[in-house]
């Protein structure tokens, strides 16, 4: 009963990270197409829209999803969080960015290691970037961020560094429904330094996926 039970448990969880998976894939195609299909007729047309123009600072909030990279991946499964961005303007289509959010990476079930059955730690954290966003054309943009990730449970991991740099390129497209108001879709890869300062693998990676509401 108990092996049945696992079996179907274990079953579950692997159903849940290859649905996260996909379908984080999925929504990064449909964002890069969707934005290389419009920008391509913006180059003929006008747009209705104003989030190019230097016309005030503009905020957004958001729901954020990943999918873990290189080594990180074998033990984690997916991250989730939310983030607040403010968007300031310096001139034609140039904003500078100021993003902080929270992280939570979640880890697998019962990860064999060495023989050594486990369940990871989940790894959250507290990024706070700035960066430049510029728009290559109406509403489709290109990003890049730097800055730093706050460990908050670093006695629990066994880590011996609260924060690590990161650095994250971007592209993303602002979808216009009405007034001032916008949604916000981004593709990103977000890397950090290490967290512990004698084990490699305490970097934390992923391509993740940001939808915001402007304002």
């Amino acid at each position: 009963m108990y092996v049945t039970l696992f079996c179907v448990y274990k079953n579950t969880d692997n159903l849940i990270y290859n649905v996260m998976k996909t379908t984080f894939k999925i929504s990064a195609i449909l964002v890069a197409f969707t934005a290389l299909s419009i920008s391509a007729k913006a180059q003929t047309t006008t747009s209705t829209s104003n989030s190019g123009n230097s016309n005030g600072i503009r905020y957004s909030i958001g729901v954020d999803a990943g999918i873990p990279t290189g080594n990180l991946s074998n033990t984690y499964n997916f991250t989730i969080g939310g983030s607040l961005q403010a968007d300031i303007p310096v001139m034609q289509n140039l904003f500078v960015t100021v993003n902080a959010g929270y992280n939570s990476i979640q880890g697998k079930n019962n990860v064999n290691i060495n023989g050594m059955e486990f369940n990871p730690t989940n790894i959250q954290l507290l990024p706070a970037k700035a960066g430049l966003k510029y728009f290559v054309v109406p509403n489709f943009y290109v990003q890049g961020e730097a800055g730093a990730a706050f460990l908050l449970n670093k006695s629990d991991l066994g880590d011996d560094r609260s924060a690590a740099f990161i650095y994250a390129p971007s592209i993303g497209y602002q979808f216009h429904i009405g007034g001032k108001s916008y949604i916000d879709a981004g593709v990103r890869y977000e890397a950090s330094t290490k967290f512990n300062s004698v084990i490699d693998d305490s970097k934390v990676n992923f391509f993740g996926l940001r939808v915001a509401y402007g304002f």
